[in-house]
């Protein structure tokens, strides 16, 4: 798609299911910092690195000592290394470009989810938040810990976890959830307790410098901040998201806090947290559906920080709400009849990338419309067809217009093309650090099928529909979660899945309407 020829007035979030990719039953995913690789975890214990712009599989990363299914997966600031918690309690550190293990590590309790510290170019520290535990900051070299609090009160702010308000029916042990993650610079950690507070902690002073309450105290599921570090979301159990407002400078935030907590002497204990706590984050917009009251899972914000977007936890059922940053639901995204898993926006793109429970992984799009009007200023497009009178020196070879536009060119200015551009969105790149963009593909041969096959999916095309489609029957108004009728192409690929054992290792895209037209029409 050429870039000059899109709409600008369009908005700029994904509409419709692009393709999705298949490999194994895929649980979380992330994106490297450019948006060029996609990191996925598996339940398998492996971690798959997609190459996003061609699709292809470019790395997958295999520790024999890891059968248990992955939880997260986070990326090194410049691409270098991937961090891979898993099920069995570990945390390993890879390298991407050998495809080695570089160190492995052992919890005590099993790992929700795991971040690099994002401050460093070979990061060996990390910030990870385990089952019914206090968040820790773990060295990755030695295997050391320490635990945060999650609390501002002094009898629980040793590193335990708060008494836990979701008690399972059953009986079995309870679980507190706990979010914490990293500013920008990673030189603090806000964590986000059971008793509805979001603290800021020095993490290496393990120290807590100011508590932010939430309205109604209800527990914290989730905590991130946006790309450029200026707001920081939360997802609570009362089904609210919240966007706070970053009040610190983006660099040295924990010497500015230490600068600004002049708070009199007579203010103290949690009133003086609070007190400081007010001048780190100021509560921008809630988001919520007033109407069903869903709970929402994975929220996150997009590359630039304008969108915010949250899929729905309810079962069965597919759906991201996408928000602008006013508070505006803009867009509501039906996907298939699958419960959704995780959710990550692209760094760059207007893409939004979800994980189902059936472990496919579905890139949804942006549906451009194309404008031509682009390509002239004068070009005019037309509804029907017009009389044109044509004017007098319009064919000329040196038309009056251009003469006068030729006597406005400064032919003695120098044109700068070496000076290059710097984007915004990687304002903090460190020049002297190399960056990975891409790795090498792992070529996928594909296996000649007889013509008998061809011949008995077209069959099979003209019955009826294909049951094995991931997208189901049930599509939105979007109409991009539609169940396809099966092609030759389809029948050709299934059929290669049968003779492979049934795994799965490639990706499709969905046919058009033109496609199945015609071939319904044979």
């Amino acid at each position: 798609m050429n870039a000059p020829i899109i709409d600008p007035l369009q908005g700029d979030f994904p509409e419709v299911i692009e393709e999705y990719l298949e490999h194994g039953i895929m649980k979380c995913i992330a994106f490297n910092r450019r948006g060029t690789l996609l990191a996925a975890g598996c339940s398998d214990g492996s971690c798959i690195i997609w190459d996003f712009e061609t699709r292809g599989i470019a790395q997958e990363l295999r520790d024999k000592d890891c059968v248990s299914g992955i939880t997260s997966v986070s990326w090194s600031k410049y691409g270098h290394h991937i961090l891979v918690s898993a099920a069995d309690k570990s945390l390993t550190l890879w390298d991407v470009v050998k495809g080695e293990k570089i160190t492995r590590t052992s919890l005590q309790k099993t790992p929700l989810q795991a971040r690099l510290h994002p401050g460093s170019s070979t990061p060996s520290i990390c910030l990870a938040c385990p089952l019914s535990s206090a968040p820790m900051i773990v060295d990755l070299n030695t295997g050391s810990t320490i635990l945060l609090p999650v609390s501002s009160s002094p009898d629980t702010g040793n590193g335990s976890a708060p008494p836990s308000r979701n008690k399972f029916s059953d009986g079995s042990a309870p679980y507190t959830p706990v979010a914490a993650c990293f500013n920008k610079h990673g030189d603090l950690v806000y964590v986000g307790n059971s008793k509805g507070e979001i603290l800021i902690i020095d993490h290496k002073n393990v120290k807590v410098h100011g508590v932010v309450p939430i309205t109604g105290g209800a527990v914290i599921k989730n905590i991130v901040f946006s790309r450029n570090g200026q707001y920081l979301l939360t997802n609570s159990n009362d089904r609210t998201i919240r966007i706070y407002e970053n009040l610190l400078p983006l660099k040295d935030g924990l010497k500015a806090l230490d600068e600004s907590s002049n708070i009199p002497d007579e203010v103290e204990g949690v009133e003086r947290l609070k007190a400081v706590g007010g001048k780190c984050l100021a509560l921008f917009r809630e988001f919520q559906d007033a109407i069903t009251k869903i709970h929402w899972k994975a929220p996150c914000f997009s590359g630039d920080g304008e969108w915010v977007v949250g899929g729905s936890a309810s079962k069965g059922e597919h759906k991201i709400y996408i928000w602008d940053r006013a508070g505006h639901l803009v867009k509501i995204l039906e996907g298939p009849r699958e419960a959704l898993v995780d959710l990550a926006w692209h760094p760059v793109h207007p893409i939004v990338v979800s994980v189902s429970h059936t472990g496919l992984v579905y890139i949804w799009a942006k549906d451009y419309t194309e404008n031509w009007s682009a390509f002239a200023p004068d070009f005019k497009e037309l509804e029907e067809n017009e009389e044109y009178v044509e004017r007098e020196d319009e064919f000329d070879l040196m038309p009056e217009m251009e003469k006068v536009k030729e006597s406005e060119v400064d032919e003695d200015n120098e044109v700068d093309i070496v000076t290059v551009d710097v984007d915004s969105a990687f304002s903090d790149s460190d020049m002297s650090q190399e960056e990975i963009c891409f790795l090498p593909a792992i070529p996928c041969p594909e296996v000649p099928e007889q013509q008998d096959k061809c011949v008995e999916s077209s069959l099979k095309l003209v019955n009826g529909h294909h049951p094995g489609s991931p997208l189901s029957d049930e599509a939105g108004q979007n109409g991009q979660a539609m169940e396809h009728a099966a092609s030759p192409i389809d029948g050709m690929y299934n059929s290669d899945a049968e003779d492979d054992g049934g795994t799965r290792l490639k990706r499709r895209r969905k046919p058009s309407e033109k496609v199945l037209g015609s071939s319904l029409r044979r």
